[in-house]
């Protein structure tokens, strides 16, 4: 795979985000039983190279559902097919909102948690959500004051 390899024979980062993308809305899509977008993707650390030749295995599933979107974990590992060496090179954490045929958002259902660790994850998740939304109404404020600044500035120019 050329196109998706650097020259130091180490496949990009930005096609492992894609996959980490595709595994997470598959899980998202079936938990809601509908079409899904991505909303947000939490920071992808890259651990490990994942080198052409090696097989690459992703595990996703939903950590929460809120209302219309859902948290979902993406784990990704590589695989030597040869040695059967299994090594997890990142994870994400990744937002999808549930959409109906029109793009409006839908409701999802309820995440059934069972085990502890279920539990716990869940949550995790709510803290995760918190950080998130804050993070993004920074941004939002950030992005809309310098556009207010921008437009300042070129009317100041054209009077």
């Amino acid at each position: 795979m050329p196109n998706d390899a650097n020259p130091l024979g180490n496949i990009l980062g930005g096609k492992v985000m894609h996959l980490i993308d595709m595994a997470g809305a598959i899980a998202a899509h079936r938990h809601s039983q509908s079409h899904v977008v991505t909303a947000s993707v939490d920071y992808v650390d890259f651990v490990h190279p994942i080198r052409v030749g090696q097989v690459i295995v992703l595990r996703s599933h939903v950590t929460r559902a809120f209302r219309t979107s859902m948290e979902v974990e993406v784990k990704v590992y590589l695989e030597d097919y040869v040695t059967g060496e299994r090594r997890q090179t990142s994870s994400a954490f990744v937002t999808y909102v549930a959409v109906d045929c029109e793009g409006r958002p839908t409701v999802v259902p309820r995440l059934m948690v069972r085990t502890a660790e279920e539990k716990r994850r869940y949550r995790e998740a709510m803290e995760r959500r918190r950080w998130r939304l804050e993070l993004a109404a920074r941004a939002h404020r950030r992005y809309f004051e310098n556009g207010r600044n921008l437009r300042t500035a070129r009317n100041l120019r054209t009077e």
